[in-house]
């Protein structure tokens, strides 16, 4: 984006005006000032990406520390998906020490297929991860799940959809 442009020179007053606030409001739910200021940061990127106006202070501290919240949240579920993958390093049998651009390349992956899940319906996320982790069968998971082994069928037929069009962006 341009910097002389309107929306862009909006975004830098607001940044003045609270990113100070932004910043403090972060560390004191997380307790850390750098990941406090990275998050602030990065709201700020996410504002210039597109652009909003404010009628209030009010409303724009609203909007940035919900824009924050959900930066934050990203953050812990990309630390969650990090430690599962050192975890599952660790319980290897063989030696294995993936380069650092392949653990990187792995934990991105990783996190974009959380997101693909958490996307799904909860029953078809469920049933996703119940076949594919935990290689339950269709009637463990119909089970489990209160459902018809049709409905669970049809679930994974959802999920294994979405799982394609999943790798098929990566292809792109």
């Amino acid at each position: 984006m341009n910097p002389d442009h309107p929306a862009s020179q909006d975004v830098g007053k607001l940044y003045v005006e609270h990113s100070s606030w932004l910043t403090g409001w972060i560390r004191h739910r997380l307790g850390s000032h750098d990941l406090a200021a990275d998050i602030a940061q990065d709201t700020f990127v996410r504002l210039l990406k597109k652009p909003k106006n404010f009628s209030t202070i009010s409303e724009a501290r609203a909007f940035l520390s919900t824009v924050a919240k959900g930066l934050f949240i990203d953050h812990w579920r990309r630390k969650q998906v990090e430690q599962a993958w050192l975890e599952s390093l660790a319980h290897r049998e063989e030696e294995f020490e993936p380069s650092a651009e392949h653990s990187a390349a792995m934990i991105e992956l990783l996190c974009e297929l959380d997101a693909m899940i958490a996307k799904l319906p909860k029953k078809v996320a469920n049933t996703l991860i119940l076949s594919q982790l935990h290689g339950l069968t269709y009637r463990e998971i119909a089970e489990r799940l209160s459902v018809s082994e049709r409905m669970v069928k049809r679930y994974m037929a959802q999920a294994m959809l979405q799982c394609l069009l999943f790798k098929s962006d990566l292809s792109l």
